[in-house]
Formats: C-alpha cells, sequence, structure tokens
C-alpha cells in the first residue's frame, strides 16, 4: 500500500491508497496525520503496517486518485537523510572521469566498505512539485535518481524516491569537498509517496527512469534498475547503524547510475521527473539556491 500526505485543495491528510482507491485516514481520527503515527501503531502491536491499516480503510472516506496526486506534499518527514555512494558500477565510473583522484572512487567501489553521508536535515529536504535547488556556485550540478531506503527505530520499514541533488564540479575538484558537494539549501527530495516494505516483494528489481525537461524539451533521458546495484538495502543500512544511534526516523538513499554527461548541468526553471516502479513518480522544478 502507498501512503501519502496531502496539501492544498484537499487539505493536510493522511491517505493510504490501494491499486484501485485512495482512503482519507484523517477522516477516522483526526490525530492520523502522517505515517509516523501508522508506523507507531504498527511498532506497539507487533502488526505489519498494512494489516494495521487495513481496517481502517473499511471506516474512511474515499477521495480522488488524482486529487490526491495533484497535492501530494513531503511523505514523512525524516530527522536525518543519509546517502550511500558509488553503488553501481557506471557511477564508479562516472566518479573516476570527473575527479583530479579516481583511485578514491574505485578504491570505495571495490572495498567492503561503503561510502555513506549524512545528506540532509530536514530543512534542506523537499517533497514532491516543491523546488530543489543548485547552487550558484556551481557550473555543474546534476539531479542523481535514487531508491530511498525508510528506516524506524533503525529498521527497514519501506521505501520511497530520493533525488540526490549534486554539484559534480565542487566534488570533482578535490573528494573532500563532498559536503559542500551535496549539503545545502534544497539539495535533496523525498515522494511522491512512502511505500510499506511488504508491498515490495523485491526492492532490488525496479525499473528506475529520470528525465530533465528544459523549456518544452527534453535534455537528458535514461534508464536503469535496481538490479544494478552491487551491494543490498540491508548490507547500507547494517553499516549505516554501526556506531550510530539513528533518530526515531531516518532515510538513506542507495545511490546511482544514472549520471547525465558533462554537458548537460540542471538550469533554474528545468524539471527532473525520477520515475520508480512500485512506488511512483518524483517531480521537481529547479531554483538556485
Amino acid at each position: 500500500m502507498r501512503y501519502y500526505r496531502t496539501v492544498g485543495s484537499i487539505g493536510p491528510r493522511l491517505v493510504a491508497r490501494n491499486p484501485d482507491r485512495a482512503y482519507d485516514l484523517t477522516s477516522v481520527h483526526d490525530e492520523l496525520r502522517s505515517v509516523t503515527d501508522l508506523l507507531s501503531a504498527a511498532k506497539l502491536t507487533g502488526e505489519p503496517l498494512d494489516d494495521v491499516v487495513e481496517p481502517l480503510t473499511a471506516r474512511a472516506e474515499t477521495v480522488p486518485v488524482d486529487e490526491v496526486e495533484a497535492n501530494a506534499t513531503l511523505p514523512i518527514a525524516p530527522d536525518e537523510v543519509w546517502a550511500a555512494g558509488v553503488t553501481y558500477e557506471i557511477s564508479e565510473q562516472a566518479r573516476e572521469a570527473e575527479s583530479v583522484l579516481p583511485e578514491v572512487y574505485r578504491n570505495v567501489f571495490n572495498h567492503e566498505r561503503p561510502e555513506l553521508f549524512l545528506k540532509a536535515t530536514p530543512s534542506r529536504t523537499v517533497g514532491p512539485s516543491d523546488s530543489i535547488g543548485v547552487r550558484e556556485d556551481s557550473n555543474w550540478n546534476v539531479p542523481e535518481p535514487e531508491l530511498a531506503v525508510v528506516l524506524y527505530h533503525g529498521e527497514i520499514v519501506g521505501y520511497t524516491i530520493g533525488n540526490d541533488v549534486s554539484s559534480r564540479e565542487i566534488e570533482g575538484e578535490n573528494p573532500l569537498y563532498l559536503p559542500q558537494a551535496k549539503v545545502y539549501d534544497r539539495c535533496c527530495a523525498i515522494g511522491p509517496c512512502f511505500v510499506s516494505s511488504t508491498s515490495i516483494s523485491d526492492p532490488h528489481d525496479l525499473d528506475l527512469s529520470m528525465e530533465i525537461d528544459r523549456a518544452g524539451d527534453t535534455v537528458f533521458q535514461g534508464t536503469t534498475s535496481t538490479a544494478e546495484m552491487v551491494r543490498t538495502c540491508e548490507e547500507l543500512v547494517s553499516y549505516l547503524r554501526r556506531s550510530n544511534v539513528l533518530p526515531s526516523v531516518a532515510v538513506l538513499l542507495t545511490g546511482t547510475s544514472l549520471v547525465p554527461p558533462e554537458e548537460v548541468s540542471l538550469e533554474v526553471d528545468d524539471t527532473v521527473r525520477i520515475e520508480l516502479e512500485s512506488i511512483g513518480t518524483l517531480e521537481n522544478p529547479v531554483v538556485s539556491v
């Protein structure tokens, strides 16, 4: 089942959607406002999330699916967003090509320990239809579409789509500049919904695509599959948890293999559209920050 938070014409609502219908869970109880409320109930009862929600849908008002999609906002509010790098072979090759120290990425790709870094705080994270940012002090900025793992008290509870917006120019100058290339205003987008872990049979076999539109033209389009990942979600999470106390809600972006070529850099008013099988489409316009 997919879970949305909505605003706009529908108002602030928590919505559960199956393939046929969308259910306004807030209409059942006014205090049902976030996915975290549902995750807390599931943890207390020891039941799978979808099993907790199923009885609520029988009492919930239905809402048009297209209105839910149009009014979707950040589906879950993570206290921290982390990210993994060099988890696809093509990403390793691209980082080698852009960097003055290519062996750094080669070593990470071949090493047992993955690359993990803090990507965003709540104030730097946006949802669907909100603007992602590109650094005004960088001439080469790209989106990075990724499967995002949602953790509740350190355990995998579901998935969403992530966009790890990055400055390839700054990271390419020196790998030690990674925090500046990755962490800044509006550097991360997630959404459009949260999908429970039981709703996706295999997160390592999902089709992923991205396109960048500019003034009505498509300047980049690419497709891949999470089957191309050289590490599993469970492996990445196990390293993230080592000697690291995670907050109640955290998101881990799992890396990308859709790397736009050097001649493509995000510009103001571009639109980035990411589609991930079994989850949906995350779309964001671009602003300068």
